[in-house]
């Protein structure tokens, strides 16, 4: 069954925006007494009939409510670097999205190769994965924000750095965290975080975290994180 973002629902009867009628009518070639899936991002999952439509919206029933769809138990947050090659960064956002991630937010390091990201159209892209994997919570994604300030905003959640400095101890991932809690991994750039970088998350809090034996790049580090939270709260 097809699925809609719909993040204003909130009768019993809905029009669909202008972009996703059009995606309704004129590419699915839904008609009258169609049934379809209506996400609102914020757990609710809605099934709806097509009663009627006009030049640029389709009309709706919602004919069965579910609240709290697939609630995971945990908060999983992602701040990662921009890759230098955008699509990387919209793989990871589409794969996370799919396994299932809470928050993102774009970080920029001292060796990010990339300073500023479209966050309409990355936002586009976590939709899209929404839909897909019917998900009913939409990833939150963040303004990007300079690592430093990163730091210093507070959380209740484990803090985790991934870094590659071999002359630092670090834990693995199911060391480090218990089930259904909050977890904040950072994931650093291509080069990874420089010294100084992974020394002032150290003093905000953050453990030292290692994804394995391999050097990963950017956005498999970030979805091994991502994979690794999910398995460990299974």
């Amino acid at each position: 069954m097809h699925v809609f973002y719909t993040p204003d629902i909130s009768a019993d009867a809905y029009l669909l925006n202008e972009e996703e009628s059009r995606h309704c009518t004129k590419v699915l070639r839904l008609g009258l007494g169609a049934q379809v899936y209506l996400i609102d991002g914020v757990g609710g999952l809605y099934k709806a009939e097509i009663t009627g439509e006009t030049k640029k919206n389709v009309a709706l029933r919602i004919i069965e409510t579910q609240r709290e769809y697939n609630k995971r138990r945990q908060h999983l947050h992602i701040a990662v670097a921009p890759t230098k090659n955008i699509d990387r960064l919209e793989w990871f956002l589409e794969k996370a999205t799919e396994i299932g991630i809470e928050e993102i937010t774009p970080v920029i390091c001292e060796r990010s190769e990339r300073k500023v990201v479209k966050e309409d159209r990355l936002y586009k892209v976590i939709t899209s994965a929404v839909k897909q994997s019917l998900q009913a919570y939409h990833p939150v994604l963040n303004p990007q924000i300079a690592l430093a300030d990163f730091l210093k905003q507070n959380s209740n959640s484990t803090k985790m750095i991934a870094h590659c400095l071999d002359n630092e101890p670090r834990q693995y991932m199911c060391e480090v965290i218990q089930p259904a809690q909050g977890y904040t991994v950072l994931i650093g750039p291509e080069g990874d975080f420089t010294p100084r970088e992974i020394e002032m998350a150290l003093q905000a809090g953050y453990k030292p975290l290692t994804l394995g034996n391999t050097r990963l790049r950017t956005e498999t580090a970030a979805l091994a994180a991502c994979f690794e939270a999910n398995y460990l709260n299974r």
